[in-house]
Parts: structure tokens; C-alpha cells; sequence
């Protein structure tokens, strides 16, 4: 497509650009990119994309907009509390550039979809925070042949990097194996600098634009590390991995995999035994109320804990637990009745079994967490 009057207006600084002039902004205006997610890293993806003028920008998310996401997540608004996260982020999209196409999937990226999906992108960026996905959309890369932006971010720190496997490593040459399960914090367990999620997702925006210019050295083979607080960049090179299962010379993984299986996490119902170790709040609530002797402690951390506690609650962090040390747990004795709880019962039930681990029996981890108590028994209780 040839630029209008009103694109060359409205492109004007980029035009201006040798790099990128009216030959690149046509570029610009007939790439397809593919966002997914439109939370911390794809909301600032999608807005610099739209304002760059690209020409179709795809939108996965099945989430809806909690007021919670609006500390980082721009491209939503208090307006668009409850709405669904692509909706919303399609209305703020079409008003920043009517020009863009905007075409949205809400729905969650499995191994049944993404293929299809892909296939119809130039360029796919990665605005998750889960390894299942991070695999999945690495690996459907591989095999589509297309170029995966990825970017990572918790806490004051990000990463970001390119992975093409035709002409370098992809994301398994750099991670072959995932962590444990609840080894690494999620943002909503560990929290996130907002401004952060800006940081790296203009990083990948850029190299996004690079790849659609075919211009300057874009971040394949490399590893960008960002710490905010100390405001340092590091750089890693990275090899690609000629035993990497699905990039290297003689690849095992041929087809997209089961990823939560691959990465550890199962449903509930294919853990009866952890179905033991829980209890339900409404339980724990009715013990409080009845004078029941039992301790019930906190597992979160502490910046958590001065978020919200429930009433008479001990906070001991999940990770002193783990050190498996009795003179650090405030007190607890084997013979105790224990009830734990956490945000939402993960790192509650990983407590309560590394208890057991060193002798205590009495022990039950609180079903769904804070959440779960703020929704059935105090929704007056702050929600983060």
C-alpha cells in the first residue's frame, strides 16, 4: 500500500527517519503482528504498535479487566473495569489509530489453536507470565518459521530477546528445562514496578519494528537483562543449541506438546492427595469463631501481609518454612494443629508438606487462599 496525505501527515517523524522513510513506514503499514496478551508487557506492545501504524495487530487474551491491572496495564482504563481485556484494549486502540487493524482473539492459547493461529502473523511477541506459554508459542515458532519476541518481567528486573530459530537459538536453546512448579513468583505473588512493564515492552516493540524495517541489529542471539533499581543493562550472548529437541540437527519434539504436563502443573483433580492436606475457609472461619485452638499462619511475604491478613494469623514466609528449620518458626511445635494459608492456596499446600516433611501432622492448608476468604467470608478485606 502507498501512504495517503493524512498517513504521511500522521507518520511524518518516522518519515523523516533514513532508516525508515516512506519505503519503511509502507512496511510498517503492511505488517501483521501478534500480541499475546494485552496485560503488562502487550498493553504498552499494542499501544506502540498502533501508534507505528502496523497494519494488522492481533490481540490474545480471555481475562477481564480488573482494577488491579491498571497500575501497569495502559491500554486499559477504570471505564473498562469487568470488560474484557481485548475489547478494551481494541476501543483504546481504534481511538489512538483507526488506520490499524485490530483483530482480537479471546480465548486462551493452547496446543489446539496456536498453529492455526500463528500461521496468519508475520511476527509473534509474547506479553505473557507463565512458562506453559512462553514453550508453546516458542515451539509453534519453530515450527512455523517465524520470528518470537520474548520478554520477561517480575519484580524491578526484565529480559528480553528474539528467537529465530532459522538463523539462531530459540527459547529452549536458552531454557531446555522449566523451573518447579511455584519455584519462580508470579507478578501477582511477587509484584512488579509498573513502569517496568513499559521498559520492556518498548524493547520488544522496537525490535518488532527492526525485524518489519529489516533494519539495525535486532536481539537474536542475545539476551538483554534490565534491573531497575540499580538502572543497569546486562547483555548475554546466546548459542543455539545443536541437541535443543525441536531447534537443533535432529529434533524430538515435532509437534506442539501438552505444555502444563511438560511444565509440572496439573489440575487439582489429578492430585488427590493434596485434596487431603486442604481445608475449606468456611471451615476455618466457624474454628475462629468457636475458640478453637489451632494457629493459623501466613505464608505470604511480608509486603503482602501489610496489604491484608485475616485476623489472628502468624505470618511465617513460605521460603523460612522450606529451610525446614523448627527454631525458625516462630514457635510452632510438632504436636500444634496448623492451619496455613496463602494468596490462593498454592504456596499454602507447598508449606504444609514441607511440614509434614519434618514431623508436624496436624497440618491444613486454606482451599483458594486470601482470594477465597475475601470473596465468601470478608469482602470488605483489600484485594491485590
Amino acid at each position: 500500500m502507498s501512504l495517503n496525505p493524512d498517513q504521511i501527515n500522521r507518520y511524518s517523524r518516522h518519515l523523516l527517519l533514513p532508516e525508515v522513510g516512506m519505503e519503511g513506514q509502507e512496511k510498517i503499514c503492511n505488517a501483521r503482528v501478534l500480541c499475546i496478551g494485552t496485560g503488562g508487557l502487550g498493553a504498552p506492545v499494542s499501544l506502540y504498535l498502533t501508534a507505528a501504524g502496523v497494519g494488522k495487530l492481533g490481540l490474545i487474551d480471555f481475562d477481564v479487566v480488573d482494577k488491579s491491572n491498571l497500575q501497569r496495564q495502559i491500554v486499559h482504563g477504570e471505564s473498562t473495569v469487568g470488560k474484557l481485556k481485548v475489547d478494551s484494549a481494541k476501543t483504546r486502540l481504534a481511538d489512538l489509530n483507526s488506520d490499524v487493524e485490530v483483530i482480537t482473539y479471546n480465548e486462551r492459547l493452547t496446543s489446539e489453536n496456536a498453529m492455526r493461529i500463528f500461521a496468519d502473523w508475520d511476527i509473534i511477541i509474547d506479553g505473557t507470565d507463565n512458562f506453559p506459554t512462553r514453550y508453546l508459542a516458542n515451539d509453534a515458532c519453530v515450527l512455523l518459521k517465524k520470528p518470537y519476541i520474548y520478554g520477561c518481567i517480575l519484580r524491578f528486573e526484565g529480559q528480553v530477546s528474539v528467537f529465530d530459530s532459522r538463523t539462531g537459538p530459540c527459547y529452549r536453546c536458552l531454557y531446555p528445562e522449566p523451573p518447579p512448579p511455584g519455584l519462580v513468583p508470579s507478578c501477582a505473588e511477587g509484584g512488579v514496578l509498573g513502569v517496568l512493564c513499559g521498559i520492556i515492552g518498548g524493547l520488544q516493540t522496537n525490535e518488532a519494528i527492526k525485524l518489519i524495517l529489516e533494519k539495525g541489529d535486532n536481539l537474536n542471539g542475545r539476551l538483554v537483562l534490565f534491573d531497575a533499581l540499580g538502572m543497569k543493562f546486562r547483555e548475554m550472548k546466546l548459542r543455539k543449541d545443536k541437541n535443543c529437541p525441536i531447534c537443533g540437527d535432529n529434533p524430538t519434539i515435532t509437534e506442539l506438546i501438552d505444555y502444563e504436563q511438560f511444565c509440572g502443573i496439573l489440575p487439582p483433580q489429578e492430585n488427590p492427595a493434596d485434596r487431603e492436606l486442604e481445608i475449606e475457609p468456611a471451615v476455618v472461619k466457624e474454628m475462629l469463631d468457636n475458640g478453637k485452638k489451632f494457629t493459623l499462619v501466613d505464608v505470604r511475604g511480608q509486603g503482602e501481609y501489610e496489604i491484608c491478613r485475616i485476623d489472628g494469623s502468624t505470618l511465617i514466609p513460605l521460603d523460612v518454612i522450606e529451610e525446614r528449620k523448627i527454631e525458625k518458626l516462630n514457635g510452632l511445635k510438632k504436636g500444634d494443629e496448623i492451619v496455613l494459608h496463602c494468596k490462593a492456596g498454592v504456596r499454602s499446600l507447598k508449606a504444609a508438606k514441607a511440614l509434614i516433611d519434618i514431623g508436624f501432622e496436624n497440618v491444613k492448608s486454606m482451599r483458594g487462599g486470601i482470594e477465597e476468604w475475601a470473596e465468601a467470608i470478608d469482602p470488605s478485606m483489600p484485594r491485590y
